[in-house]
């Protein structure tokens, strides 16, 4: 069983940054996968960016150029870079973790956290 939990969320204003960060815990983070999905109020979720344990990241492209994901494995923990927000980016933000490549597709991963909320007003 994995647990995670993200942070870093909160109200910014369009043009500023945020990062947040998703600590896992719970068994061994070695070989897992990590993405960042987020989803605006009546909206389906959609995938956000996505890195593999040995660094292979892949992004959407609303977010391709503006946000960075990355992981310190020795702390068990992936980070999102978000630069450039914009309005349309406000939405809980949720970590995901499976074993093996990353994924696009949230019906992938195994396990989820609880999300974080992101504000960007304008």
């Amino acid at each position: 069983q994995v647990q995670l939990v993200e942070s870093g969320g909160g109200l910014v204003q369009a043009g500023g940054s945020l990062r947040l960060s998703c600590a896992a815990s719970g068994r061994t983070f070695s070989g897992y996968a990590m993405g960042w999905f987020r989803q605006a109020p009546g909206e389906e979720r959609e995938f956000v960016a996505t890195i593999s344990w040995t660094g292979i990241k892949y992004y959407a492209d609303s977010v391709q150029g503006r946000f960075t994901i990355s992981r310190d494995n020795a702390k068990n923990t992936v980070y999102l870079q978000m630069n450039s927000l914009k309005p349309e980016d406000t939405a809980a933000y949720y970590c995901a973790a499976r074993r093996g490549a990353g994924k696009q597709y949230e019906n992938e991963y195994d396990y989820w956290g609880q999300g974080t909320q992101v504000t960007v007003s304008s």
